[in-house]
């Protein structure tokens, strides 16, 4: 057993979407939820910031003294989960996938689209899992422009996030996809207006939350690093950037528990 807490990172408000599903799944472990805040948002920066970026974060999550990492970050994960495992190879280091694997195998069309940010779409990783399980498989890559910025802001209900998704998904109607995969942790957090955009369209609005979920379950349980069941699990927060958006954190956090 092992009480010590798990390290969330993500570039901002995004990873909170997992964090929540980690907190719902292992009430008893505690979470250390790191959204940087300062240099939001990573799609369109170069590889080797985005991965500096993500050195920095994991290495504060490991001064706090946690047990395993999340980076709950789909762009972090593809620019720099190899080398974070290298320099951390005896703490269990989860990334995350757009979940293009279960779109591809659930398919009837034959067509699914991929929201994610610029640099996702065109990282290896990600050309290498649509290669792999997307062979007899359309895949349309679409960047869901301005989506991270309205989640910072925490415009998600607004009136520019309803323009913002139906400009995105509403072409996507006619093309025949039975699939949309979030390929962003800060994406689901307009799932509702997706959802809306394409309600009886026979389409299925996908993304990875549970899946990572269920991964770090299985690695507590193989690492034997599980907290106790009696363990009283709390949730912390830190940033990069300042106060304010540390507490905006925190507040949103609590929203998410709330629900």
């Amino acid at each position: 057993m092992d009480n010590r807490a798990i390290g969330v990172y993500d570039s901002g408000f995004g990873g909170l979407s997992v964090w929540d599903e980690l907190r719902r799944r292992l009430p008893h472990e505690s979470l250390v939820y790191l959204g940087d805040g300062k240099n939001c948002p990573y799609g369109g920066r170069a590889k080797e910031e985005i991965a500096a970026f993500a050195f920095e974060a994991v290495e504060r999550l490991v001064a706090e003294g946690v047990k395993m990492v999340v980076v709950g970050c789909n762009t972090a994960t593809t620019a720099a989960i190899a080398e974070l495992r290298e320099r951390w190879p005896d703490m269990p280091i989860v990334g995350l996938e757009p979940a293009v694997k279960p779109a591809c195998i659930g398919s009837r069309t034959r067509r699914i689209a991929v929201l994610a940010t610029e640099h996702s779409l065109r990282s290896d990783m990600f050309l290498a899992t649509a290669s792999r399980y997307a062979s007899d498989v359309e895949v349309l890559k679409v960047v869901g422009e301005d989506f991270v910025e309205l989640v910072e802001e925490g415009m998600e209900q607004s009136e520019a996030a309803t323009i913002a998704v139906d400009r995105v998904v509403r072409p996507l109607l006619n093309e025949g996809v039975d699939k949309i995969v979030l390929g962003c942790t800060h994406y689901p957090f307009l799932r509702p207006l997706i959802e809306r955009v394409v309600a009886g369209c026979g389409i299925d609005v996908i993304d990875s939350g549970e899946a990572v979920a269920r991964r770090v379950e299985w690695l507590l349980e193989r690492y034997d690093i599980a907290a106790s069941g009696d363990n009283e699990a709390y949730y912390s927060f830190i940033s990069f950037a300042d106060e304010a958006y540390r507490e905006r954190l925190e507040r949103r956090a609590k929203v998410l528990m709330q629900r």
